[in-house]
Formats: structure tokens, C-alpha cells, sequence
């Protein structure tokens, strides 16, 4: 795996630095779907649907080989994991994802690496459960899109720890000397693009769904499924080590807008730790808070 020590002139220079290869997994889904397919008669696709859903680079490969392999015949793209295994088949799909090659594998040699990705997947599961639950309260008529669409929104910054480590670190160097900057601000500095856009044109590369690339377009934000999604990465990435980050009180006033809630019931909603909690219901927001909604 060739590793980066320097930026990149575009993003074009991006795409075909991350392209390169067979994308890796987790270690754990490997070794779930094994399991899975000793007892294949008896597996049904929500098992499978299950496992791929922990792992943002398994519902990657996955997207990815469905659109690659997309019949004429079929008019809309697949933007589900449950639909999609039920458009492979079960014996298929055990057949194509077979012995695939794992992460911790890859990144062996770069152990801080590893921390990295397994770090930015551990907040790309937060940033999917937040997004399904804010899609429940919004009653979004297709919650698993803005599922999927959250948990693949950072997968950049996994691949960046995979093939830059060193710049990578910087980023996060950079925000722990100076704990008001930006992720975006830091990404640009060092790598001259931020994640966001560098995650655009490779999930144009990987003829990802439209749909999902749409729900992935931060500069779409005036739309509420965008928002939803670019909101629950945020918060995911200002949490990751606790509640203290200053960011997280814009974070929860964007949330209010967006649920309709006032900030306590956001904050219940978020099962933040008490301390936390009533130090932020204490502090001012820049706007009024939305009239309380019921529960």
C-alpha cells in the first residue's frame, strides 16, 4: 500500500491515490460473514445486512459492486444494504465477498494507523445511529438511506489514515494545539482539500449511488436529509472524546432547528452525562430555541 508523506496536487491526484487496490474490511466482518456462511440455509439477509452495516468499507465494497455490475434492465439504483443483498442472493453474495482482505492486515507495519481507522469507523457507527434516530423523530420516508449515507460520509479520513498516515496526524495535531479549529480548516491546510470533497469524487469514482452522493453533499445543507447526515458527523467527530469540545453547542442548536426540539429535550434525546448536560443547557445560544415539541 503506498503511503503519502506529502500532499497532492488535486483531487483527481486523490481519487487515483485511494483507488488503487483491493479495499480492505474489518477483521470482525471477515470473520461474521464466515460464520454466517457455515450455516447458509439458515441465514437470512438481515443477518448479513446486519454485519455490512457495522463495517463502512464492507457497505462500500458492496454499493460499489452493485452499481459495477448494474443491468440495463435495472432502472433505479440501489441505495440499501437489505436491498441490495436481496438483489445479489444469499449463496451469491457469499460466493463474491470470499476471502477478502481486512484492515488490521493492511495497516500491520503503521499501528497508530490502525488506532486511526478503527477510530474514525467507532464515530462513523455514532454518526449512523444519530442520523437513524434523527430520520425516526423527522419521519423520513427512507431511513436506511440516510443511514448509509452518514456511516460512508467520513470514509476519507479512513482512507487517509490508510494511505496518509503522516498527514493525517498532523490534521489531528493541529486541532489539539488549537481546540476551536475546524476539521474542514485543518484538512485544507495540510491536505489542500478538506475529507468532504475528497469523499465526493471518490464516491463518484466508485459510481456510488446519486442518491447517496447527493445526502453526502455538505454544500446541499438547505436540504434537511443533507442536513441530517452532515449534522450527525459533526457531532459524532466533536464527541468523539467526550462533551467538553466548543463546538458542540452549535452542534446542538442546528439540532434544535432540525428536530423541532428545544435544547433539554435535546439534550435527553442524546443521553448525555448529567454533568455535561447542565453545563450546556447553562450555556447561551446565539439563537432562541424552537417552541418544545411533544414526545
Amino acid at each position: 500500500m503506498t503511503r503519502l508523506t506529502q500532499a497532492l496536487p488535486s483531487l483527481e491526484a486523490y481519487v487515483a491515490l485511494f483507488s488503487q487496490g483491493n479495499l480492505p474490511v474489518l477483521r470482525r466482518t471477515v470473520r461474521d460473514l464466515a460464520a454466517l456462511r457455515e450455516a447458509e440455509d439458515q441465514v437470512n439477509g438481515k443477518q448479513i445486512t446486519s454485519i455490512i452495516l457495522g463495517d463502512p468499507l464492507m457497505t462500500l465494497r458492496l454499493l460499489g459492486h452493485l452499481e459495477a455490475n448494474r443491468s440495463r434492465a435495472q432502472n433505479h439504483a440501489i441505495t440499501t444494504i437489505d436491498r441490495a443483498v436481496m438483489m445479489i442472493g444469499i449463496s451469491p453474495f457469499f460466493r463474491q465477498f470470499d476471502n477478502l482482505p481486512t484492515v488490521e492486515d493492511a495497516l500491520a507495519d503503521t499501528p497508530s494507523a490502525l488506532i486511526g481507522v478503527l477510530g474514525v469507523i467507532g464515530r462513523a457507527r455514532r454518526a449512523a445511529r444519530y442520523a437513524r434516530e434523527w430520520a425516526i423523530i423527522r419521519h423520513d420516508l427512507d431511513v436506511e438511506e440516510i443511514t448509509i449515507a452518514a456511516l460512508l460520509h467520513d470514509t476519507a479520513d479512513i482512507l487517509c489514515w490508510a494511505f496518509a498516515p503522516t498527514l493525517t496526524a498532523q490534521v489531528y495535531a493541529r486541532q489539539r494545539a488549537d481546540r476551536t479549529l475546524r476539521s474542514v480548516t485543518a484538512q485544507r491546510e495540510v491536505f489542500g482539500f478538506s475529507a468532504n470533497e475528497i469523499q465526493l469524487a471518490l464516491a463518484r469514482k466508485w459510481q456510488l449511488p446519486d442518491l447517496l452522493i447527493h445526502l453526502m453533499d455538505e454544500s446541499s445543507a438547505d436540504n434537511p436529509r443533507v442536513r441530517t447526515v452532515a449534522l450527525a458527523n459533526a457531532l459524532a467527530r466533536h464527541n468523539a472524546k467526550g462533551w467538553q469540545n466548543p463546538a458542540i453547542p452549535d452542534d446542538l442548536t442546528a439540532l434544535q432547528g432540525l428536530l423541532k426540539l428545544n435544547r433539554e429535550q435535546v439534550i435527553r434525546r442524546l443521553a448525555i452525562p448529567e454533568e455535561d448536560a447542565q453545563r450546556l443547557l447553562s450555556e447561551p445560544t446565539d439563537s432562541p430555541a424552537p417552541p418544545a415539541a411533544p414526545d
